[in-house]
């Protein structure tokens, strides 16, 4: 593996993921054009079936360690989640400190369909958000590697592919105020986002002999903080590519992972319990929650809800679809805030985690406090949503409410339900992280928080409850296609079938 990497077959490497991953995500967008609904259902059905595919036709083993490059994309979680952290800081400066939200745009992009259900910028972003988290990796792996690794060698070819590849996908046909000022942006966005990288990996590092908290957590604080105080901020064409494309590929990249791993998972013992319970947990979480708004807050619009649930969950599909766009310009405006709010939150989740981890069980007190404290948010949230009477600025901060309050019950809450069962606590943290989509645990375990085994197997079982998300997206699109009002008889049904399966993989899987 090692000799193939001085050679041709680096570059043989790189296309190969150019043409499994960008395909995926703009054939993603094909499929549901000229529809409301949300392309990530599309790349994770796409992105289970390649995976699948290369092993079941013996081109890949389980894993795909033969196209490591793959592997590489799968891990760039952290890039793509840092710049929603960076915007949901930027708007939660503006709204608390009551800041105009409006920042002048000083590009206008170019609506000419290049692919169906592609515009010509938007097919730009994904190509360009493809090249800055492989450059951006591969320079991060570059300056914290300690020349131990297999790849040490390779990381500043993959770097300069990257880098020179996002640089050079500047649409020409987007009509830009000041071209110079907008590369520079550019420039100074990477630079900002390798050095956040780099620090928030040496403070978990330097924390790390006190409490194992992961990397995702200080990166996150720091680009809050970033956003906070760099609040008029326009984008450059690196954080716009990554807001809009970053995510779907960095699914892409994990579904195929995923999807590799189907034939030999169900064959390891208790997996069947995690995987059950990550199946009906979505439905549990993700419709039980839009049942407490609809039934309490008399609010059945995507406006709220999207943002709502995708930031109470941090729900890495809603995520992605809300900052695309595909849920309307109100839920893309909101879902950066929500997407912050309750990782303030994870000071108490990852320390209580982290020490759940070392004991090797789910430390039970802290989660129950922490499990009331999320209750008592959650109905403060409900009360402020139903009088917000549709303000923007009320609906906002009782979402901002909800986000934090529900993601404290999912997250503790279902860690105290998977405590009675049998699981382990890694197999209970991965079960829990597939059930909501939960993007920061996702990170937190691919992180090897909770050791090697969990790290290799956490793409398989994050990407097996995504086949719910049928029911998910086809819901949010339908409620689209009503004006952005959910139907709510299915949603109750949904949330008790839920109720129901998590109940049978708990007690009797």
């Amino acid at each position: 593996m090692i000799e193939q990497f001085s050679n041709i077959e680096l570059i043989n490497q790189f296309w190969l993921i150019l043409f499994f991953l960008v395909p995926i995500v703009l054939v993603s967008r094909m499929v549901v054009a000229g529809t409301r609904f949300s392309p990530i259902l599309i790349i994770v059905i796409l992105g289970l079936g390649l995976g699948y595919l290369l092993v079941n036709t013996g081109v890949a083993t389980p894993g795909l360690v033969e196209y490591p490059f793959i592997d590489l994309m799968a891990r760039t979680t952290i890039i793509a989640l840092t710049v929603s952290f960076f915007v949901g800081g930027q708007e939660l400066r503006k709204i608390l400190g009551n800041k105009d939200l409006d920042v002048e745009d000083t590009v206008v992009v170019s609506d000419e369909e290049t692919f169906l259900g592609t515009s010509r910028t938007q097919l730009f972003f994904i190509v360009r958000a493809f090249f800055l988290l492989f450059g951006l990796e591969g320079i991060t792996r570059m300056i914290l590697s300690d020349g131990t690794q297999s790849f040490d060698s390779v990381y500043p070819m993959i770097a300069y592919i990257g880098i020179i590849g996002s640089v050079l996908l500047i649409d020409n046909k987007a009509k830009l105020q000041n071209k110079k000022q907008y590369m520079n942006k550019g420039i100074v966005e990477m630079v900002a986002i390798i050095l956040l990288l780099v620090i928030s990996y040496h403070i978990a590092m330097w924390i790390k002999p006190i409490i194992a908290l992961p990397q995702i957590f200080f990166a996150m604080m720091i680009a809050a903080a970033l956003g906070a105080i760099f609040y008029n901020w326009s984008f450059g064409p690196t954080i716009r590519a990554l807001l809009i494309a970053g995510i779907p590929v960095v699914l892409a990249a994990n579904f195929m992972v995923g999807g590799s791993r189907i034939g030999d998972a169900f064959a390891i013992d208790g997996m069947n319990a995690v995987l059950a319970y990550g199946f009906f947990g979505q439905l549990f979480w993700m419709f039980g929650g839009i049942a407490l708004i609809m039934f309490f807050a008399k609010n059945a619009n995507t406006r709220n809800l999207a943002p709502g649930m995708a930031g109470s969950l941090s729900h890495s599909g809603l995520t992605g679809a809300c900052t695309a766009g595909d849920f309307g310009k109100t839920a893309a405006k909101r879902a950066p805030i929500m997407i912050n709010i309750p990782f303030f939150g994870h000071i108490f989740v990852f320390s209580v985690l982290a020490i759940s981890a070392e004991r090797g069980s789910l430390w039970i007190l802290p989660s129950l406090l922490i499990v009331a404290v999320g209750v008592g948010l959650t109905i403060l949230a409900l009360v402020n949503l139903r009088k917000a009477n549709g303000e923007d600025k009320k609906e906002v901060k009782a979402l901002m409410q909800f986000s934090f309050g529900w993601q404290m019950c999912a997250v503790f809450g279902g860690l105290a339900l998977l405590s009675l069962s049998t699981m382990s606590i890694d197999y209970a943290a991965m079960a829990q992280s597939s059930a909501i989509s939960h993007f920061g645990l996702f990170a937190a375990i691919q992180g090897e928080m909770f050791g090697a085994d969990a790290a290799a197997l956490i793409p398989f079982i994050f990407s097996m409850p995504f086949l719910v998300h049928p029911l998910v997206f086809f819901m949010f699109g339908k409620a689209m296609e009503n004006n952005g009002e959910m139907p709510i008889k299915p949603v109750y049904t949904l949330a008790l079938l839920g109720v129901v399966g998590v109940a049978y993989a708990i007690f009797f899987v």
